[in-house]
């Protein structure tokens, strides 16, 4: 879920004209600020990096989907989901969050 102040900041750069990568910073800040904060979910820059995107593509960003030689297959599809689910072309999958949620907590218990 992304936060309030992250989207506050995306939507206020989005109507200074600034570019979706811009935008989609700000995500991107919330989750490495998670990430040296030690919360759990997030284990490395790079997952900060690609939840952050996501989160952004979920929030109405107009990122696009990255190019085929740049990214895996399995990136580009959840990019083209991510995409969707912010247009209301699809809804998030209870149980696919169920699990992840799961995940997130099992994670929190071992550490």
């Amino acid at each position: 879920m992304p936060i309030k102040t992250a989207l506050r900041r995306a939507r206020r750069d989005a109507r200074e004209g600034m570019k979706p990568t811009t935008q989609a910073g700000e995500f991107v800040r919330e989750e490495m600020k998670r990430l040296h904060e030690g919360s759990g979910n997030v284990r490395s820059r790079r997952q900060a990096i690609a939840i952050g995107l996501s989160e952004a593509r979920r929030a109405g960003v107009r990122l696009g989907v990255p190019k085929k030689g740049s990214a895996s297959a399995a990136t580009r599809r959840h990019a083209r989901r991510d995409n969707a689910i912010a247009a209301g072309r699809l809804k998030v999958s209870p149980s696919r969050s169920r699990g992840a949620k799961k995940a997130a907590r099992t994670r929190r218990a071992s550490l």
